[in-house]
């Protein structure tokens, strides 16, 4: 039943892709983000659903007449970058005959959020964006929740396999992502059922993160909750709500669990944290002895440790996105990513900065604040995780940048009509005038 749903749903929304092509974007996310064929247990598992989409949106985007050009800003130039340095790395890769799988789904990401800048283009577009982001993640952080609360928190939260987010740090991560984004949704709707249910979803999410047993993602929580707490205008209610919500949260958890999160003081006794540790010298050592190019894909293997890890034998992913670009791609290629965040934070920013004072634009204000929110998170738990290449953090850019452009656009027009205004007016008043001056002068 649940594959011919799934089927049903992709085939009975490509003629609406081809009619409207933002709709393939809305069904590239639900897809690539929440995976619903995996929910599934027959030929849906595997059917290339997110081809086939990603195929009708393309065709899509060459038949429709609808503006469709490509936003150049410095986030997008540097996004290109990046894109381009990581095709560079592959050339010289460690391994080569073996990088192409993983840069197959890398380039697909990259040229979907390509996509996804050309043919997102107005307000009701990006909310729609963004409430499909919150259902594919938030149908994991409701279930997980669910299942925390019902078990005491005996048992880990883990994500639906195969994907990004199947592992138990990794959904615990993306949970905290979507958080604030559910936020700004509860700040928009003017239907109190809905501020009620999100409310219900954004704790269940806590839960689910909290059931993952994930350090990071405590930590990634943390700076997410001072940071919404100085982003706030309500600092009194929110430092209140936190004061007596974190403790009830932590509280429910188990023995276990608390345990588990106290390793974060006494990482150097932990196997795992060790071995995280270790993997991040090797991409450094690897880094020095290839500084522009790193490895490429897959340098993950006894070869690359016993050359470059202190501890050649113990083998580990990046577990962390900084060191994954380091490792993979040299300083090039993290001084690349490090700067599309950079530059990503300053679009929001510029937004937040444009809009606070407009009652008009109060939602591009507070996306941009939230999705803020959600960065920060990202950017902390992400320290931990091998998730350079996870695809929400690049729709939230896309998001970011297509937000910026709107706001942009809306106070040019803005100004040029308050100086044609003020042109007429001045032109009214020097014919009112001059009948009066000629009298004077004749």
């Amino acid at each position: 039943m649940r594959d011919l749903a799934v089927t049903l749903i992709v085939f009975g929304s490509l003629p609406f892709i081809l009619k409207r092509p933002y709709i393939g974007i809305l069904m590239w996310v639900w897809i690539s983000v929440m995976n619903p064929h995996r929910e599934s247990w027959g030929f849906a598992t595997t059917f290339p659903f997110a081809a086939v989409i990603a195929a009708t949106t393309l065709l899509s985007l060459v038949l429709t007449k609808d503006r469709k050009d490509f936003p150049v800003t410095p986030v997008t130039l540097v996004l290109i970058g990046f894109i381009i340095w990581m095709n560079v790395s592959t050339v010289f890769a460690i391994h080569p005959d073996q990088v192409y799988g993983n840069w197959n789904r890398v380039i697909k990401i990259m040229l979907m959020t390509i996509v996804t800048l050309m043919l997102i283009k107005t307000r009701r577009h990006i909310e729609l964006f963004i409430a499909v982001l919150v259902f594919s993640l938030g149908f994991f952080g409701v279930k997980g929740g669910i299942f925390t609360v019902m078990s005491g928190g005996q048992f880990r939260v883990w994500g639906p396999a195969d994907t990004f987010i199947g592992g138990n740090n990794e959904i615990a991560l993306a949970l905290i992502m979507v958080i604030p984004l559910m936020h700004y949704l509860q700040i928009m709707t003017d239907k109190k059922w809905i501020r009620h249910g999100l409310t219900v979803a954004m704790l269940l999410c806590a839960f689910a993160a909290l059931g993952s047993y994930s350090r990071g993602a405590l930590l990634a929580i943390a700076a997410m909750a001072g940071f919404l707490w100085l982003k706030s205008s309500k600092k009194l209610i929110l430092g209140i709500l936190m004061v007596i919500s974190i403790p009830v949260l932590v509280a429910f958890m188990p023995d276990q669990w608390t345990e588990r999160m106290d390793t974060i003081s006494t990482y150097k006794e932990d196997s795992s944290a060790m071995g995280r540790i270790n993997a991040w010298w090797m991409a450094y050592n690897l880094a020095k002895d290839r500084p522009l190019v790193g490895g490429g894909f897959e340098i993950y293997d006894l070869e690359v440790f016993g050359k470059y890890a202190p501890i050649p034998t113990d083998v580990h992913a990046a577990h962390s996105i900084y060191f994954q670009a380091l490792g993979e791609h040299g300083f090039v290629g993290l001084g690349l990513y490090l700067l599309l965040g950079f530059l990503t934070w300053r679009c929001g920013s510029w937004i937040v900065r444009n809009t606070k004072k407009r009652e008009d634009l109060k939602w591009a204000y507070h996306l941009a604040a939230m999705v803020q929110v959600s960065l920060i998170g990202f950017a902390v738990g992400g320290a931990f995780l091998s998730l350079l290449y996870f695809d929400v953090p690049y729709y939230l850019m896309a998001a970011m940048v297509i937000t910026r452009r709107i706001i942009e656009e809306q106070l040019k027009s803005e100004a040029q009509l308050g100086r044609s205004n003020a042109g007429d007016i001045a032109r009214s008043n020097a014919q009112a005038l001059a009948p009066a001056a000629s009298r004077f002068l004749g």
